[in-house]
């Protein structure tokens, strides 16, 4: 080898190890609900040199990128081991998404890839894409990870190469190095997108969160976010599936939702982050909100703030797919501290900040939306008054 290469490759290396070690810090002002994180916390750029150059002189003499990542976003997440780890969706630039584990010490930044990527078990009809898993630590003590497993349509006309189906994959591991492959999850409809376990046991069975589909695209005559019980994970089966949040005209969930990550037990109740999707002149407009459900009923909705909870902003609204904040990953920590990690227009991971506290607050006591636009004029008239009450209160 060459001296020149060599210095070449020490560089290369040198310069992406300066990049992730970047430190992180809140933006300044908000809303008081969260703080977002002024960087990126896992792109593209993340990737590690040697998954992407070959370093070998003999074979790369101009050291050239061989594999390209195009992305990476749309992270299911976990505390492990003392360690804040992200299975991050990483795609290529040959359009195929694989599961990467990213580890940080303090959750905010210094993410750092694993050496190698998640080698996930493929099925007897093997994914043609797998893409947004979530990281479930359940009560019968596995971690379970659901990602969406696409094929191609074999009912699909001839020629044409772009319709595709949907099924919610499931895999299991202890120490989310080496992953069993079970069985994708049996519901009632066709095909599923944003398939997410319940931590617990619910009537001694496993629960949960559907998105039911028609179409890979279209949600059909139905939608909103589903529930069933099935007994077992393997296989895991759901002989019936209802809707617990459905989809409303003229809200930012007309046209699509679905279940972010697990929801976070508190004593008031489940708490909920999911996402709502609707059209625009300029194209589909994806944004989280929360919701809470009963302790013991956790199919049921008992608190629903209006609108959204988190949206694209600035920088969040461009890349491949635009305008669009998407969240499969947070993770709460010994001191009550929520980390909430979302992808932003299908190309990098963010991270915003909060409380538990805060967001049962924000739950509990944000109103929920009226539906129409006289029903929230009267909403904002009444916060008006108080507060003018109170600022004569207090004079």
């Amino acid at each position: 080898m060459s001296t020149n290469h060599f210095k070449k490759v020490q560089q290369l290396l040198a310069d992406h190890d300066a990049f992730l070690a970047q430190k992180n810090e809140p933006q300044k002002g908000g809303n008081g609900i969260f703080e977002r994180w002024k960087n990126p916390v896992v792109t593209a750029a993340h990737a590690p040199i040697l998954w992407r150059y070959d370093l070998d002189p003999a074979t790369n003499p101009h050291l050239l990128e061989r594999q390209g990542v195009n992305a990476a976003f749309n992270s299911g997440a976990i505390f492990h081991e003392g360690k804040y780890l992200l299975c991050v969706r990483v795609e290529g630039v040959d359009r195929k998404s694989f599961f990467a584990i990213a580890e940080s010490p303090n959750g905010v930044d210094n993410f750092r890839f694993w050496d190698y990527p998640v080698v996930l078990p493929e099925m007897e009809d093997p994914d043609i894409n797998v893409y947004d898993m979530r990281l479930v630590r359940h009560e019968d003590g596995w971690i379970y990870g659901q990602f969406c497993t696409e094929r191609k349509d074999p009912a699909a006309p001839p020629g044409d190469t772009s319709q595709a189906t949907a099924q919610g994959g499931l895999v299991r591991t202890r120490d989310l190095r080496t992953w069993e492959r079970l069985p994708d999850l049996k519901t009632p409809s066709s095909q599923q997108r944003n398939v997410v376990l319940h931590p617990e046991f619910v009537d001694g069975k496993y629960a949960f969160y559907t998105r039911p589909q028609d179409g890979f695209v279209d949600v059909g005559g139905g939608g909103g976010i589903g529930w069933g019980l099935s007994e077992l994970m393997n296989p895991a089966v759901l002989t019936h599936e209802k809707i617990i949040d459905q989809r409303l005209y003229h809200t930012i969930k007309e046209v699509k939702n679905g279940q972010g990550p697990a929801p976070l037990r508190t004593p008031e109740g489940w708490l909920h982050l999911a996402h709502g999707v609707r059209n625009t002149a300029a194209g589909l407009r994806y944004v989280l909100y929360m919701f809470m459900t009963a302790i013991d009923e956790p199919w049921r909705v008992t608190h629903a703030p209006a609108g959204h909870f988190i949206a694209p902003e600035g920088d969040e609204r461009v890349g491949d797919v635009s305008n669009v904040t998407f969240s499969n990953g947070w993770i709460l920590n010994a001191q009550n501290e929520v980390f909430i990690y979302y992808g932003s227009s299908d190309t990098r991971m963010h991270v915003a900040t909060s409380t538990l506290e805060k967001l049962v607050d924000y739950c509990l006591n944000t109103p929920s939306d009226g539906l129409r636009s006289a029903a929230s004029v009267q909403t904002r008239i009444g916060l008006i008054e108080r507060n003018l009450a109170f600022l004569n209160r207090v004079k």
